[in-house]
């Protein structure tokens, strides 16, 4: 492998981790805060890129504006649907959960399928991002694919500020530690799940957003990034953003040097690489012990 392709599989690797820690820290917030287990969550990445494929004729050049009124309508999604459907699985055990979360994949799969049908989609980046940019004398890189890594690190940065430097980031970390205690402190327990669920909905539909213009749009698409977003969760730590940031970067060097070096295997990396962490750290990178 020469330099020029190792840069651009590097690049390619920091892209892909960056755009599967959007998703995943939305997920860690909402298992390790909320404790449901929440299978539908990568229909929420498939509802962000469907958004983009149903938003982008009507927003044309405004691509930012349009991953901002995806962001907004996302949200209300999340807040809506965690007062319909989430407020009642608190209290319920795991597998009540499971099969919640899992009947919700069915019924967003057959809405989508009655309002789009089951065609494969595309989304073009918008003109002011399309092209590429030269790496050395052959290689080459899309600057869409540069503003998508660009935009997920502003967004990183601007998650650890709200969940470590404000109010709310206190109680979430609270709560992600004690509920019991932040409900005795009187803070208002449920209404702090609405919003960490509306956000992290937000953020696994902005992730399908920023991902529908670098790859098809097409059902059924959420489930291996669940798979995937799984697998960050427990290698970063339940709960941790920071460790789910590591744990993404780190599936995303994996993932895409096994398909370049190891393509016969490359589909066992990431579990073979969540296989040693929890030999070495059973409750993950950046997760707690618990006695």
């Amino acid at each position: 492998m020469d330099f020029g392709t190792f840069l651009v599989q590097c690049l390619n690797s920091v892209q892909y981790g960056l755009l599967l820690f959007l998703v995943a820290s939305g997920l860690t917030l909402i298992f390790g805060i909320m404790g449901v287990i929440n299978l539908a969550h990568g229909s929420f990445y498939m509802l962000g890129a469907y958004m983009a494929f149903a938003l982008a004729p009507l927003f044309g050049d405004q691509f930012i504006v349009m991953l901002l009124a995806g962001v907004v309508l996302a949200a209300v999604f999340g807040y809506l649907l965690e007062w319909a459907f989430f407020s009642y699985l608190y209290q319920r055990d795991h597998l009540q959960q499971v099969l919640m979360t899992y009947g919700l994949i069915l019924v967003f799969e057959e809405v989508r399928s009655i309002l789009v049908g089951n065609d494969v989609h595309g989304v073009k980046a918008p003109p002011w991002l399309e092209g590429s940019f030269a790496l050395g004398d052959l290689m080459s890189y899309p600057w869409y694919r540069l503003f998508a890594s660009a935009a997920c690190i502003v967004l990183a940065v601007a998650l650890y500020w709200i969940v470590n430097r404000t109010r709310l980031g206190m109680m979430i970390r609270a709560g992600a530690s004690n509920r019991d205690m932040v409900r005795g402190l009187g803070i208002d327990i449920r209404k702090l799940y609405r919003i960490v669920f509306a956000a992290g909905v937000a953020l696994a539909a902005l992730a399908g957003m920023i991902a529908a213009p670098m790859s098809s749009v097409y059902p059924g698409m959420g489930a291996s990034v669940l798979i995937v977003c799984f697998v960050v969760v427990v290698i970063g730590g339940i709960g941790s953003i920071t460790g789910a940031l590591v744990a993404s970067l780190l599936v995303g060097f994996v993932d895409t040097f096994g398909k370049v070096l190891f393509a016969e295997v490359s589909g066992m990396g990431i579990y073979v690489l969540m296989a040693v962490v929890l030999i070495w750290r059973p409750e993950g990178l950046m997760g707690r012990k618990t006695s």
